[in-house]
Formats: structure tokens, sequence, C-alpha cells
């Protein structure tokens, strides 16, 4: 009779977490990294025109935020400009997803590589070479510039959205099994109804989470909304740092704390989007 020998199996990373020394320096971490986006939002209940010291709990700023017309119109900008640049980077950056993942061609590197490029690229450069194009390198003769209307801040936001959709496309058809195609082709479909009834199905987890991220993206960007907005086309963004340039209080951090509640809620729409049931989902 042979003795069974039992051999311990090597922890894995969250039985390390178990410990306390690691349990407290995750809590620390966390506690660093948040504790100045709880603190604004705390103190955006503050009835005091000052931050430094807390008077009591009131909601009149929040109620001075939504009376403030320039604050609405600036939001009212951001989400008109999120929402069609969302719609044009989800029907581009699917289209570039489809065409990296489905065929071969010359210098398909190359343009993967610049794909990646306004995500690794720092915004003040892309919105430096924004300014530039809108300004300088227009196809149009040298005496008329592009207005710095919506439409450049849209065309814009789509050049680094696309590339947050296509990436997240690509990921989802990366686990599709190309069997299904086949089969689907073999048994008379076309092309086009191949695409449409078996691998778009298969892409809309990818979709909706690409869409999302291109809306949250769009709609908090600053930086290249900076370099690519006049003075009558402010958004919400632009505009909460206008009103911090003279001091920050309580309306500036009402006006912050929705931002970040939204942005936080889509964010979290999105993760759910590519969770293991968006498949089942898809489907339903």
């Amino acid at each position: 009779m042979r003795a069974t020998v039992r051999t311990r199996e090597k922890p894995g990373p969250l039985d390390y977490l178990s410990r306390w020394p690691l349990r407290l320096w995750v809590a620390a971490t966390t506690v660093f990294l948040y504790s100045p986006l709880i603190t604004l939002m705390v103190f955006s209940f503050n009835n005091s025109r000052r931050n430094i010291v807390w008077r009591g709990f009131t909601l009149d700023y929040y109620a001075m935020v939504l009376s403030d017309e320039g604050l609405i119109q600036a939001f009212v900008n951001s989400l008109t400009i999120a929402l069609v640049s969302t719609a044009l980077s989800v029907v581009l950056g699917a289209a570039t997803a489809l065409l990296l993942w489905r065929f071969r061609f010359p210098f398909k590197p190359a343009l993967e590589g610049a794909l990646s490029l306004p995500i690794v690229v720092p915004e003040i450069c892309m919105g430096v070479a924004l300014l530039v194009f809108f300004t300088k390198v227009v196809p149009w003769p040298t005496n008329l510039i592009w207005p710095f209307n919506l439409g450049a801040i849209i065309i814009a936001h789509i050049s680094f959205s696309f590339s947050f959709v296509a990436s997240v496309v690509r990921a989802r058809l990366a686990s599709f099994n190309r069997e299904q195609g086949e089969a689907a082709r073999d048994l008379g479909a076309s092309e086009w109804r191949t695409l449409v009834d078996i691998i778009i199905p298969h892409m809309k987890p990818g979709l909706f989470a690409g869409a999302l991220l291109a809306f949250t993206l769009s709609l908090d960007d600053f930086v290249i909304t900076f370099f690519t907005s006049g003075p009558d086309t402010t958004t919400f963004p632009v505009k909460v740092y206008s009103m911090i340039r003279f001091s920050v209080t309580p309306e500036v951090n009402a006006a912050s704390t929705i931002l970040i509640v939204i942005t936080v809620a889509l964010t979290a729409i999105a993760l759910r989007m590519q969770g293991p049931d968006a498949a089942e989902a898809a489907h339903k």
C-alpha cells in the first residue's frame, strides 16, 4: 500500500494579501490615492465660502451650480461633443479593429503601432499638434482658418477616442471562434450576413464598453479641449478650470463632484460590460 504524499500548494497573490502587513499597505495606498477626491466631495457640502474649516452641511452650492447658466451651457457643450464623438469613434474604431483582426496586408504592424500612438502620446503634445493643424495645415486657402467651434473639438476627441474603442473591440474579437463564421458561410450566408448575424453580436460587449469609455474620456477631457476650443465654446472641464483660477470654493467642489460621479458611473458600466457575463447578456 502506497502512502500518499501531499504536496503543499504554492500560495497565490491573494494568499499573500491575507497577511496583515500587506493588508495595511493596500489600505494606506488606497487612502493616499482617494482621500483628495473624497475630501473634495465632502467639502462640496460645506456651508462656508472657505474650504479650510467645516461650518455645516448644505446643498446650496449644488443649487447654485444647477442654476448657473454658464456652467449649464458648458455641460451641454461637453455632452454634445461627447455624444457625437462617441458615435463616430465607435464606427471608426470598430471598423479598424475588424480590419486588423480579419485581414493581412502590408505594413499591418506599422498601422497597429500608429493606432496606439493616441493612447501613449502625452495629451499636451496632441493638443499642440491639433492647434497647429487647425490653424496652419488645413487643406483650404491660407486666408481661411478653421473656426474653433464644436466641430474642431469633436474632431480632436475622435482622434484619440477611436484608438481606445479599437483596442477594446479587438480584444473582444480575439475570443471569437472563426469556425462559426466558416459554418455560416458553408450554410449559404453571405459575407455581409455573417458579419451582421455572427460577428457583430459577438462584438456587442466590446462596442458598449468602448462607447462608454470614449464617452467618459471625451466628457472629462481638458488638455486637448483647452487647445482646440474658442471663447464661445467652453466645455465643462474648461469652465471649472476658469473658476478655480480665482479661488477653490464649494461651488467649484460641487461642479467637480458632479463630473466625478458621472465619470465613475460610466467607467463602472464600461467595466461591467467587459465582465464574463457580457457575452451572455449580448445574446439575450
